[in-house]
């Protein structure tokens, strides 16, 4: 396709397209034909996620399928990524709880080489999607670590978990694109936005091998509660965070 006319631009700017530009090359690019081009647009304009219209988001380098219906994956999840790949080594049980796309496992697997990779996700449709994305690596259905083989537990070197982290009452304060269109599961933290965080600490001790380290994302004003939960669960707490891109990791080590 051509890129897109003034048309185009001037109507995802009026749907309140913030950079109708680039989204109108973005369309433009993954379009057939004029019909399928007017399609997507349309589906954008009605307020789907870009990158379940196009089919793709970029994570970590990587085009990463975005199905629809599917949570899509955030730029400031990269943060959580980079310390993962900073604490996994060639050889290293690798596991990506709530892996929705699969984007942060495939950027591990980008990353570290040789590590030995599982993902899972209690969602079917994010399921379906992320063994688009990992093509050889096991994904698992179900809930948390009910979903992995119990031969893996006790021995997980890096357990990421991109959890949801949205208190129950925020969820109406939501971009619509994400409400609408994201699934609940992969959006709602429950009444504090820390239920499925905790959940997931208070299981990570008895599935990480000695040393092994959990991460998973908060919010800016979840911080104590966030360190705490994992202190709680009997794992050394610590946190990163990045200004930039709006990224606050919790990290919680087995002794």
């Amino acid at each position: 396709m051509h890129s897109p006319d003034a048309a185009l631009v001037r109507r995802l700017r009026d749907a309140g397209c913030v950079f109708a530009e680039d989204e109108a090359a973005l369309l433009a690019s993954a379009a057939r034909d004029a019909d399928e081009l007017a399609r997507l647009v349309g589906r954008r304009v009605a307020g789907a996620p870009l990158e379940q219209v196009v089919g793709w988001a970029e994570f970590c380098g990587l085009r990463i399928t975005v199905a629809p219906g599917v949570f899509v994956p955030r730029r400031r999840t990269e943060v959580l990524v980079a310390e993962a790949v900073a604490l996994a080594r060639p050889g290293a049980l690798v596991v990506d709880l709530c892996c929705g796309t699969g984007a942060v496992a495939a950027a591990l697997a980008a990353a570290v080489p040789g590590i030995d990779l599982h993902a899972a996700d209690l969602d079917p449709a994010a399921v379906a999607c992320a063994r688009l994305n990992l093509p050889g690596t096991p994904v698992h259905e179900g809930d948390l670590f009910a979903a992995l083989p119990a031969g893996l537990r006790g021995r997980v070197d890096v357990l990421t978990a991109n959890v949801p982290y949205v208190p129950t009452a925020a969820i109406a304060l939501l971009p619509p694109e994400a409400r609408e269109h994201e699934p609940a599961t992969a959006l709602d933290g429950g009444e504090d936005g820390l239920a499925l965080a905790r959940r997931v600490a208070s299981g990570a001790r008895e599935w990480l091998a000695p040393g092994g380290a959990l991460l998973f994302e908060c919010g800016e004003g979840q911080v104590a509660a966030a360190l705490g939960l994992v202190t709680d669960a009997g794992l050394a707490a610590r946190l990163v965070t990045d200004d930039d891109r709006g990224a606050t990791v919790v990290v919680g080590t087995r002794r």
